[in-house]
C-alpha cells in the first residue's frame, strides 16, 4: 500500500518523465521544409510566390510566406526557390497491375503472383511521374489490395492506393472475359447476377480488403461481342449493389459509356461515372444535380490507336475505340461547359504508366484551363476518393504529397510531363 503523502511524489515524477518522453518524441520527428518559389493553390486558384512549407513526419505542419515561416531547428531544407511547387497529382482510373504491350491472348499466360510483381515496378514509374495517389478501378485476385498493403508497410515503394479488387459485371459483359471458347467454361472472377448475386459479390470484395466497388454498368471498348453503349446490369440490380456498398461504407464507380447505363447508375446514387463517353444532355443534367463525379480517360485513344495494331490488338476493339474516341472528347467539352465535377481518369494500363500526366494537356484542349486541369487532377480527385481532409492540397494538416515543375504550367500545361520533384508522405522519391 502506498503511503498518502509519497504518493503525490510518484505521480509528479510521472508525469515528469511522461513529459520528458513527448519532448523527446517530437524531437525525433523528421522535420523538412520546402522553400517554393511559387506556390500553386489549387483550392483557392491562385499562385503564391516565394512560399515556405514545414513538414512534420508525413504531414504538412505550416504553410506560408517565407519571410512570416521560421525554419525549425535540425530541419531538413529543400530548395525548390527555382520552381513551380503543388500538390502530387491524383489519377482516379488506374489498371496498376496492367500491361498495354501485352498482346490479348497472351495475357492467360499472365499468373496472379506476376500480375502483382508488375504493379509494384508500374506503381513506381507513377510515382515517380508525380501521381502520388491513383485509384485503382479492377485486378483479379485482389492483386491490387496485395500491393495496396505491400506499398502501405514499406515493403515496396509507390502512390496511395485506393483499390476495387475485381470488377463486377454480367456475365458475358466487359467485366466478364469472353475471348475463350465455350468448352473451357471459363467465367471472370467478377462476374455476378441478379439482385442477391450482386449483394453477394459486394460482400465478397468487402472482405477481402476493397476500398471501393467497381461494376460495369455498359459495354466496352476492350471487350468481345459487346457494344460500349449497351446497358448492362437491371435497374433492380444496380440500384441493390450501389445500396450494399454504400452500406458498407463503399464508394462506387461505374464503368458505363452508354448514356442509359450512365443514366441508370447516376439515378441510383453512383458515386463516380468512368468513361461517360456517350453520355446525353439529361445525363449531364444529372451529374450536376447530383453531383456525381466524371472520370473520363480522353488521351489514351491516340495510343490504342497507334500501338494496338502493333502489339496485335484485335480488330473489334480498335474499331470501337475509333467510334467512341472523339464523341468522349466533345461530351468532355459539355461536361467542362456544364460545370460537372471532372477529374483525372486515365486508364493507365491502357497506355504506359507514368504517362498519366499526358492527359492533363488533352483536357486544356477539350475546354478546361490549366487551372481546372490541375484542380481536376488535385483537389477534386481527392473530394471524389473521399479523402478531401487529407489529400489533394498543400495546407496544414494534409498529407505531404508535394510535387514540383521547373517552368509554369499555367503557361503550359506539357510541363506537367517533367516532373522533377516528387515527395510522397513526407518521403523525396524524386529530387
Amino acid at each position: 500500500m502506498i503511503h498518502p503523502r509519497v504518493f503525490p511524489l510518484i505521480v509528479s515524477v510521472m508525469l515528469a518523465a511522461g513529459a520528458a518522453h513527448s519532448a523527446a518524441a517530437a524531437d525525433s520527428v523528421d522535420i523538412k521544409v520546402i522553400r517554393a518559389g511559387h506556390l500553386i493553390d489549387v483550392a483557392s486558384g491562385r499562385v503564391l510566390a516565394d512560399q515556405m512549407i514545414v513538414i512534420a513526419g508525413d504531414r504538412i505542419r505550416e504553410v506560408g510566406a517565407a519571410s512570416a515561416v521560421k525554419v525549425p531547428d535540425g530541419a531538413i531544407v529543400i530548395d525548390l526557390s527555382d520552381s513551380t511547387v503543388m500538390p502530387g497529382l491524383i489519377d482516379t482510373h488506374t489498371h496498376i497491375t496492367g500491361d498495354p504491350t501485352t498482346p490479348p491472348y497472351h495475357s492467360y499466360g499472365i499468373s496472379l503472383p506476376r500480375a502483382a510483381l508488375k504493379g509494384a515496378a508500374n506503381a513506381l514509374v507513377t510515382l515517380r511521374a508525380g501521381v502520388t495517389t491513383i485509384r485503382n478501378v479492377g485486378a483479379d485476385g485482389y492483386t491490387d489490395v496485395a500491393l495496396r498493403d505491400a506499398i502501405n508497410d514499406g515493403d515496396v515503394p509507390g502512390p496511395r492506393l485506393f483499390v476495387s479488387g475485381p470488377a463486377l459485371g454480367i456475365t458475358g459483359g466487359h467485366c466478364d472475359d469472353n475471348l475463350l471458347a465455350p468448352e473451357f467454361k471459363y467465367e471472370s472472377e467478377g462476374v455476378a447476377n441478379g439482385v442477391d448475386g450482386v449483394r453477394l459479390a459486394v460482400r465478397r470484395n468487402v472482405k477481402y480488403g476493397v476500398d471501393l466497388i467497381k461494376y460495369c454498368g455498359t459495354g466496352g471498348v476492350f471487350s468481345k461481342g459487346d457494344t460500349p453503349g449497351g446497358q448492362q446490369y437491371t435497374v433492380e440490380e444496380v440500384t441493390a449493389l450501389i445500396d450494399e456498398a454504400h452500406m458498407h461504407g463503399r464508394r462506387v464507380a461505374v464503368h458505363a459509356h452508354g448514356a442509359s447505363g450512365i443514366k441508370v447508375a447516376i439515378r441510383a446514387g453512383v458515386d463516380t461515372v468512368e468513361h461517360a463517353s456517350l453520355i446525353d444532355d439529361e445525363g449531364l443534367a444529372l451529374a450536376k444535380k447530383n453531383g456525381t463525379f466524371l472520370s473520363m480517360d480522353i488521351y489514351n485513344t491516340d495510343y490504342t490507336q497507334s500501338e494496338g495494331p502493333k502489339r496485335g490488338e484485335l480488330a473489334e476493339f480498335l474499331r470501337k475505340d475509333r467510334e467512341i474516341g472523339e464523341t468522349q472528347r466533345e461530351n468532355f467539352r459539355k461536361a467542362v461547359k456544364a460545370g460537372v465535377k471532372l477529374t483525372l481518369g486515365t486508364d493507365a494500363g491502357v497506355y504506359p504508366h507514368g504517362d498519366n500526366p499526358k492527359q492533363l494537356a488533352v483536357m486544356v484542349k477539350y475546354g478546361m484551363t490549366p487551372m481546372q486541369a490541375l484542380q481536376a487532377a488535385t483537389i477534386v480527385g481527392a473530394d471524389a476518393l473521399g479523402k478531401k481532409d487529407d489529400l489533394g492540397v498543400i495546407a496544414a494538416g494534409h498529407f505531404a504529397d508535394i510535387i514540383a515543375v521547373k517552368g509554369d504550367p499555367l503557361s503550359d500545361i506539357r510541363e506537367m510531363e517533367r516532373v522533377r520533384f516528387v515527395m510522397k508522405g513526407g518521403a523525396v522519391y524524386r529530387q
